[in-house]
């Protein structure tokens, strides 16, 4: 029988143990490493979900590079309008760079294509994305995935960085709505 959690009114169940997400991870890592090598790439983490990822990510990645912590501002009310409005804590130049953002989860694809369109104003040489979790069958976006640790259905998860109402982001492994 698969462990149940409960956050808040929800019950979710195991779904993905850590030693899989940490299997996926090292698997890009090591892609990244030989696509990136020379590169000087900069790593923009997405906050606050892709925190688990980005760390573990960086534990192996190799090639010379920095990493900042981005969060995104797409919200009017209570209610996401799909569209990036403005990109918090850049403070970097990533002008002439290779960036690589950093994100848990794609699924519609809105929040990456309105987050490559507004990087791509400050021009950067390239940018790439590196992601978790991928869930194919949501995207409606046109979208190239560069880097993609594990694909999922279309299920609510949360743990491992990604949250059910702010909770559960410490969770180790990932979970599914039950």
């Amino acid at each position: 029988m698969k462990e149940i959690i409960t956050i808040r009114d929800k019950q979710f169940e195991l779904f993905i143990e850590q030693e899989v997400i940490e299997q996926g991870i090292k698997r890009i890592a090591k892609q990244i490493n030989s696509d990136l090598a020379g590169k000087n790439p900069i790593f923009l983490a997405v906050l606050n979900g892709a925190f688990m990822f980005a760390g573990e990510l960086m534990k192996e990645v190799s090639v010379p590079s920095e990493i900042t912590f981005v969060r995104l501002a797409s919200y009017h009310g209570t209610t996401t309008t799909n569209k990036v409005q403005e990109v918090l804590g850049l403070n970097e130049s990533i002008e002439g760079r290779l960036v690589v953002i950093v994100e848990d989860i794609v699924d519609s694809g809105n929040t990456m294509v309105s987050l490559v369109e507004e990087l791509k104003k400050l021009q950067p040489e390239a940018v790439k994305i590196a992601t978790l979790l991928f869930k194919p069958a949501a995207l409606r976006q046109k979208l190239h995935l560069d880097y993609v640790a594990l694909e999922i259905p279309n299920d609510f998860i949360v743990g491992y960085g990604l949250d059910y109402d702010g909770y559960g982001r410490n969770l180790k492994d990932i979970y599914k709505v039950k």
